[in-house]
């Protein structure tokens, strides 16, 4: 089998990380290029990471750095954390949205992007629109593979602390045999490990992923 470098954005995240672990340990890539905003603590022993610590605002930086044959997208924040609706939606809808033209244009052929439950670019809600436009936008580029990843609530533990992400974690726990698979919360590392297997698989065209969906997939 060819080895491949893949391009990973989100990497300090919740599913960025998890992610990241799976591309480490699989034999199919050579070369993981992580694009970051912040360090990325314990990964010196890995040969085949390259880290690289970037400002997203200022593609002239790093346009030259994403040649790779996959792009998988992790990258995201929180309205909360970003302090603006502007602010969010530059890390949420203009930084991958740039990084997928110049991957793109590199030769990426496969762009893996994890989105959200309840996407859709004509939601009346901010945070689903923000993430259907994304999808919309991704999808007009022309990859000759994309891959849309549409997880609901997730779990994990978290660097930063999400109280309202919280409480729906005890909840979901308590009520999953009441909810529709659908609904159900996922964990992130199962998010991750779906991702990286149709990665691996690579099929032609392009493909949405409901939150059932990518549970089946990312079983062990």
């Amino acid at each position: 089998m060819e080895k491949k470098t893949v391009l990973l954005l989100g990497a300090t995240g919740l599913v960025g990380g998890h992610i990241l672990n799976h591309l480490l340990e699989n034999e199919t890539y050579e070369r993981v290029i992580a694009l970051t905003r912040s360090a990325l603590p314990g990964t010196e022993a890995f040969s085949k990471l390259d880290a690289r610590i970037i400002d997203f605002g200022r593609p002239d930086e790093w346009r030259d750095q994403v040649a790779a044959d996959q792009t998988i997208c992790a990258l995201g924040t929180t309205i909360k954390k970003a302090g603006s609706r502007e602010a969010f939606r530059q890390v949420d809808y203009e930084y991958p949205l740039m990084v997928a033209r110049a991957a793109l244009n590199a030769g990426s052929s496969h762009f893996l992007l994890v989105s959200a439950m309840g996407a859709d670019a004509n939601s009346p809600l901010f945070y689903n629109r923000v993430k259907g436009e994304l999808e919309a936008a991704i999808l007009t580029l022309g990859f000759p593979r994309v891959s849309i990843f549409r997880p609901s609530l997730l779990l994990g533990d978290r660097r930063e602390f999400r109280p309202g992400e919280a409480v729906g974690q005890v909840l979901g726990r308590w009520l999953r045999l009441a909810i529709p698979r659908q609904y159900q919360p996922i964990h992130a590392r199962t998010v991750a490990a779906a991702m990286v297997r149709i990665a691996v698989e690579d099929p032609p065209g392009n493909r949405v992923l409901a939150s059932a969906a990518i549970a089946e997939r990312g079983a062990d």
